[in-house]
């Protein structure tokens, strides 16, 4: 079980190692879970042994699919804890691509500043192993960072790098900086890319070894379709083997396409894909909101608003409502808390762009977003209330 980012050095050989075969299949586990999440992940996928600071314990485990060299874990927070199974193919296929389309080159390393149970966070590793070079572990903006040429954060990360001079000269010294894990604001990239980062945004998740769509448009190998009910269908060469010890949650996932017979992920995610191939990914269709007989995409929404002056940083999200269904729900970071925009200027903002319907009925104000550990907003707790957000 790793503690974080620090322990990547010591996931490396591990991971060698399973990428080439001569070892077992890892699964990184975040030790700074709530036990009982830690408890439910190792019975739900049962490796046959856990190492804890160095001390190993022996299990009573079930094996993996063949060719699986990774299982990345959720913590079931939400539901039944899956396993993702990922091939050492998979893996190097993802990783090989990512530094062609950067141009990184052998011998240039790469920041690990993400937990390593997560897949962002591993692919850092992945990386470091297809350049010959260890990752320099740090934080973006400690002076150890310099020595590396890539980083990949999450939009959070992003965001405190730029309000400092600091963090906007660190961010400025990478090569590429890989913004992921969650949908970074048009207004919050273009002021970092003004400041001499050059941020590539990064579309993908766990099924497909982390991100395989980079500013819109997908990895070489890699193919995105919109289906008739507007879900993005992904395929290629970096797909998961499928869910550990959940065949049956697999096939609901994997597909065949009928015209090509080619295997495709069937994603969360509502999206379009335009002629020249670039892909818009409109939000997660589980989180819409149904208003009024009216559906209304969050992402859509957080989007426009992130363009309004005197925003910061924003999420929407849906709440239950006796009359309407749910009602649209805006939480807000503002620019200048003792002047947050109000109620009206939001609506307006979005009505020039949105229809009526998708304007928020309410906004929460927060000092900061509350995300997670792989860097997604805490969608449950701000569904909670204002008090969830602060």
């Amino acid at each position: 079980m790793l503690n974080g980012p620090a322990d990547s050095p010591w996931l490396i050989d591990p991971l060698r190692a399973a990428l080439d075969g001569s070892g077992p299949a890892i699964l990184p586990v975040d030790a700074g879970l709530p036990a009982s999440q830690v408890a439910a992940l190792l019975e739900a996928l049962a490796p046959d042994e856990v190492v804890v600071g160095g001390e190993r314990t022996a299990r009573s485990g079930r094996g993996v699919g063949a060719g699986t060299a990774v299982i990345i874990g959720t913590s079931g927070s939400t539901g039944t804890p899956k396993g993702v199974e990922l091939s050492a193919s998979a893996l190097l296929a993802s990783a090989r691509a990512s530094m062609a389309r950067l141009g990184a080159r052998p011998g240039e390393r790469w920041l690990a500043c993400l937990p390593v149970t997560h897949v962002a966070g591993l692919q850092v590793l992945v990386r470091s192993l297809q350049s010959g070079t260890d990752p320099v572990v740090a934080q973006v903006g400690e002076a150890a960072a310099v020595a590396a040429s890539h980083v990949s954060i999450v939009p959070t990360q992003l965001a405190r790098l730029m309000d400092s001079a600091e963090g906007r000269a660190a961010l400025a010294g990478f090569s590429s900086v890989l913004v992921g894990g969650a949908a970074a604001s048009a207004a919050l990239l273009d002021r970092a890319r003004a400041a001499g980062a050059r941020v590539v945004t990064t579309y993908g998740m766990s099924e497909t070894c982390g991100g395989c769509v980079y500013d819109g448009v997908p990895l070489d190998g890699v193919s995105v379709r919109a289906d008739a009910d507007g879900r993005l269908r992904i395929s290629g060469p970096v797909l998961m083997n499928g869910y550990y010890g959940q065949p049956e949650l697999t096939a609901s996932v994997l597909a065949d396409d009928v015209v090509s017979g080619t295997r495709e992920y069937v994603t969360s995610d509502l999206g379009s894909v335009d002629d020249a191939g670039r892909v818009v990914v409109r939000g997660r269709a589980d989180d819409v909101i149904n208003t009024g007989g009216h559906k209304v995409v969050p992402g859509e929404v957080a989007a426009v608003l992130s363009t309004c002056p005197g925003v910061k940083d924003v999420v929407v999200v849906g709440r239950p409502d006796p009359e309407w269904g749910e009602r649209v729900i805006a939480v807000i970071v503002p620019e200048d808390q003792e002047y947050p925009p109000t109620l009206e200027l939001l609506r307006i903002h979005v009505r020039a762009a949105l229809p009526r319907y998708a304007c928020p009925s309410e906004v929460v104000l927060a000092e900061v977003i509350p995300v997670l550990s792989n860097g997604k907003p805490d969608l449950a707790r701000l569904r909670l209330g204002a008090h969830g957000a602060a």
